[in-house]
């Protein structure tokens, strides 16, 4: 009984360090990937991957805003997640 609940809390750990420690590129993210943010559907993970195209690099996570469609509070839920470095 104690090592399964040893191994489970293990297991716990690791998948929140792993979690914590993925941060998304927003320069190379696919549409995809940026759909798997929260608040982030197809529609604006589409936004943010034709805006690159059409504007080159972002050069800070703050560029975010000015994707149509994500504003301040989005910006702020998501911060944390997301880099522009390589």
């Amino acid at each position: 009984m104690m090592k399964t609940v040893l191994t489970a809390l293990f297991l716990l750990l690791f998948s929140a360090a792993i979690a914590l420690a993925a941060v998304l590129n927003l320069n190379t993210a696919t549409a995809g990937q940026l759909e798997a943010l929260p608040g982030i559907g197809a529609t604006k993970a589409q936004a943010i991957v034709t805006y690159r195209e059409q504007h080159g690099p972002f050069k800070s996570v703050n560029d975010l805003t000015h994707v149509k469609g994500i504003g301040a509070k989005t910006l702020a839920h998501l911060r944390d997640s997301l880099t522009v470095d390589e």
